[in-house]
C-alpha cells in the first residue's frame, strides 16, 4: 500500500504562483510514474502532468510552459510549481502513484485562482 498526501493548494490571484506538494510514504519502493490530476466541479478528472523513476515529464497542453513537475526521490516527494495561473486552473488537484499494476491516490488539495 502506498499512502500519498498533498499540501500546498490555497487562493491565489491569477498571474500568481503556487507551489504543490506531494509525500509518498508506505511501500514506495518500484513505483515507476507519479502524476498530478485536477477535477473541477462539474468536470471530469484530467491530467496534469507526470513524472517517471526516471526524470521524464509529460504536460497536458493546458498548462505548458506555466507549471513544472519535479521529484525529490530521497524525499519520497513529488512537486508541482504552478506559475500564471488562471481561473481556469481552479480545481482540486490530486496526487497519482503508479506501481504496476497498481494505482494509488491522495485525498487532494484545492487550488482556487481569483480573476
Amino acid at each position: 500500500q502506498v499512502q500519498l498526501v498533498e499540501s500546498g493548494g490555497g487562493l491565489v490571484q491569477a498571474g500568481g504562483s503556487l507551489r504543490l506538494s506531494c509525500v509518498a510514504s508506505g511501500s514506495i519502493f518500484n513505483i515507476n510514474v507519479m502524476g498530478w490530476y485536477r477535477q473541477a466541479p462539474g468536470k471530469q478528472r484530467e491530467l496534469v502532468a507526470t513524472i517517471t523513476s526516471g526524470g521524464s515529464t509529460n504536460y497536458a497542453d493546458p498548462v505548458k510552459g506555466r507549471f513544472t513537475i519535479s521529484r525529490d526521490n530521497a524525499k519520497n516527494t513529488m512537486y508541482l510549481q504552478m506559475n500564471s495561473l488562471k481561473p481556469e486552473d481552479t480545481a482540486v488537484y490530486v496526487c497519482n502513484a503508479r506501481r504496476s499494476p497498481f494505482t494509488f491516490w491522495g485525498q487532494g488539495t484545492q487550488v482556487t485562482v481569483s480573476s
